[in-house]
């Protein structure tokens, strides 16, 4: 399984517009996704900022969200907002 887990840090409103804008297709997307276990995008207490956790079945799973994410909608709004992000492959 691969896990990613993290933060959206948005630094103008413009950002913070775009991700609330695209979140409810591209959670609806990523969900639908072949090997897809969970996608979320949360609201934290501070404004600019969302949590973001998503687990995929496998690798080939996870690397197939990329390619479509990077292809998407979501990804041109939101591509130059800051990600903090952590990838972890556990193993059975």
């Amino acid at each position: 399984m691969i896990r990613l887990s993290g933060r959206l840090v948005c630094m103008t409103e413009e950002e913070r517009a775009a991700v609330l804008t695209h979140r409810p297709a591209h959670e609806a997307a990523t969900r639908a996704e072949a090997g897809c276990i969970s996608f979320r995008i949360d609201d934290t207490d501070d404004p600019m900022i969302f949590d973001v956790s998503e687990s995929f079945r496998d690798r080939a799973a996870f690397d197939a969200h990329q390619t479509r994410t990077r292809d998407s909608a979501w990804f041109a709004a939101t591509r130059r907002i800051l990600r903090d992000f952590r990838v972890e492959e556990l193993r059975d």
